[in-house]
């Protein structure tokens, strides 16, 4: 069967659920998320077609405010008046993401067997350790909690030690990669391809045909990685703060 990409309002909507906020509020067109701690992506607001008006950010700063959080938004494909807007208020771009997708079957011949992974419906402890030693708190590991199922996180082990963590979630028909994250001693190691070629077949075994990932814009060993593996780049986004 030929593999078809997904569109990247598809991959908007996987990103939600497998990285989901802890609340969502709804203001016109916009959607709020409250993050709880859970970093940016759980944070921002996002909008929906472009029938806004001013009055409408102005309504949604409001309800950031109340949360305590960054006035932060979300731009996605299509968001251009959006985006001029907020440029227009003295909002600044911050991290352009690039979104990937593939086919599963095609990514899961890198899940090697000399690759120990380990993959529980809920961070074991040293998971947990790797990740805040990376920089991935609580807030973010709760997250991954609270994310519907099926989801898994995967330990890697290279030289007979711990040596990467991830976490993958599906939304019907697509999983998507989150924080995948290598030891730097272990790095160049193909471990974290390996890595995804054992998340790529724990996606097919739960129904997934499709593996996709984001990546910040400027990370661009990752990027070539990604597209010398056979995934394509199916979108972007980047937000909009004010200092």
């Amino acid at each position: 069967m030929t593999w078809t990409a997904p569109s990247v309002h598809r991959l908007y909507d996987v990103l939600d659920r497998t990285w989901p906020p802890a609340h969502f509020l709804q203001i016109g067109l916009f959607k709020v998320r409250r993050g709880d701690g859970g970093g940016q992506r759980v944070s921002a607001a996002s909008l929906r077609g472009d029938g806004f008006e001013l009055g409408d950010i102005h309504a949604v700063v409001k309800a950031m405010d109340a949360l305590g959080q960054p006035n932060l938004f979300m731009i996605r494909d299509g968001d251009d008046k959006l985006d001029a807007a907020l440029a227009d208020q003295g909002y600044r771009i911050k991290d352009p993401v690039t979104l990937f997708a593939g086919s599963a079957v095609m990514l899961a011949k890198y899940d090697k067997k000399g690759l120990a992974v380990i993959d529980a419906s809920e961070p074991i402890a040293i998971m947990s350790e790797i990740w805040e030693e990376r920089g991935i708190g609580k807030g973010r590991r709760d997250v991954m909690r609270r994310a519907p199922s099926p989801k898994a996180s995967f330990l890697g082990r290279k030289e007979d030690r711990p040596a990467g963590v991830a976490y993958v979630g599906c939304d019907d028909n697509i999983a998507m990669l989150h924080a995948l994250e290598v030891l730097p001693e272990m790095r160049r190691k193909r471990l974290a391809l390996q890595m995804m070629g054992a998340t790529s077949a724990w996606a097919l075994r739960n129904g997934a045909d499709t593996f996709s990932l984001v990546v910040v814009t400027s990370n661009a060993a990752a990027c070539g990685l990604y597209r010398k593996i056979g995934m394509v780049e199916v979108g972007n986004y980047h937000y909009r703060i004010k200092d």
